[in-house]
């Protein structure tokens, strides 16, 4: 058995996730103030989604401090499933958003209002380049790291929608197209419900154990079975303990002349270098072994 506990994050990524927490709330307020002078929703909804944005930042770097916590007799995998939690629900609070952007689009669709369309679309800009800066900050964190992936989320969708004020404050100023604002909003929400629902369905499927994505079970049995003196292999389990962290269970049935220790050591090998996989227990059992419940065909529980 083999137990690696790989704690992946590393302190520039929360440095730098530290740093586009500040400028989100410093330009945040900015928006809100903009927006209530301009009269402008899509800026409302911009800071708004700024504000969630914040939040989830803010959510993130907690979960990634809890996260970093060692494991207990209670807590065996330690706090990594926290930033799974935070992303999931910093998911959920961008679909709430987005369905308040619906609303109030509608209502603006139903009551136009005058909008300060040269202010809107300058307040629109700084957010423009605010959220640029955190894109470009925390890009190369996101691949492995579903909770700064969640929050590289939030400012993707607040950029677009910050693109999408700019081109409505433009409509507004130069050619009075007052319905330019709702239709950005509306833009802007359903940028956020798509990149929302992506997310939850990530989260989801690690919190339910899912096999990780870019990992299939067929090719670990596989190679396997391909190594000298291995006889079968069943109840194969490969699951998401956080990000980037991977564990694996199976049991793997032997010829008598092989010696343990090299087997364990040759499929460990296999899991590391191959899968990407350094949290193993595998249960090697003599040819011939049966246990009631168990079928080599099958890798289900019982």
């Amino acid at each position: 058995m083999k137990h690696d506990h790989k704690h992946d994050h590393s302190k520039s990524s929360y440095r730098n996730l530290w740093w586009v927490f500040a400028l989100s709330v410093t330009y945040m307020v900015a928006e809100i103030l903009g927006g209530i002078w301009s009269e402008s929703l899509a800026l409302l909804a911009d800071a708004g989604h700024m504000a969630i944005d914040s939040a989830g930042i803010g959510l993130g770097l907690f979960a990634a401090w809890i996260s970093s916590k060692p494991p207990t007799d209670k807590k065996t995998f330690g706090y990594y499933r926290a930033e799974i939690l935070a992303a999931f629900v910093n998911g959920m609070f961008l679909i709430g958003g987005s369905l308040w952007i619906f609303v109030e689009a509608w209502n603006r669709f139903s009551d136009p209002r005058e909008i300060k369309g040269e202010w809107m679309s300058v307040v629109a800009l700084g957010g423009l380049i605010v959220n640029l800066v955190g894109v470009k900050l925390l890009h190369r964190h996101t691949h492995d790291n579903l909770n700064l992936k969640g929050v590289w989320l939030h400012l993707i969708s607040d950029l677009m929608g910050s693109v999408s004020a700019i081109v409505a404050g433009i409509c507004v100023w130069k050619l009075g197209w007052l319905w330019a604002d709702p239709v950005s909003s509306v833009l802007i929400a359903l940028l956020i419900l798509v990149g929302a629902w992506r997310l939850v369905s990530e989260a989801v499927h690690v919190l339910l154990e899912g096999v990780p994505h870019r990992i299939e079970t067929s090719k670990i049995k596989d190679a396997f079975e391909k190594v000298p003196g291995v006889k079968g292999v069943f109840d194969l389990h490969v699951w998401g303990v956080g990000s980037g962290v991977h564990a694996f269970s199976c049991h793997v049935t032997i010829a008598e002349s092989v010696v343990h220790a090299s087997m364990l050591e040759k499929l460990n090998e296999i899991l590391e270098h191959e899968f990407s996989i350094t949290h193993s227990t595998i249960q090697l059992e003599p040819e011939g072994f049966h246990r009631e419940g168990h079928h080599p065909d099958h890798c289900e529980l019982k």
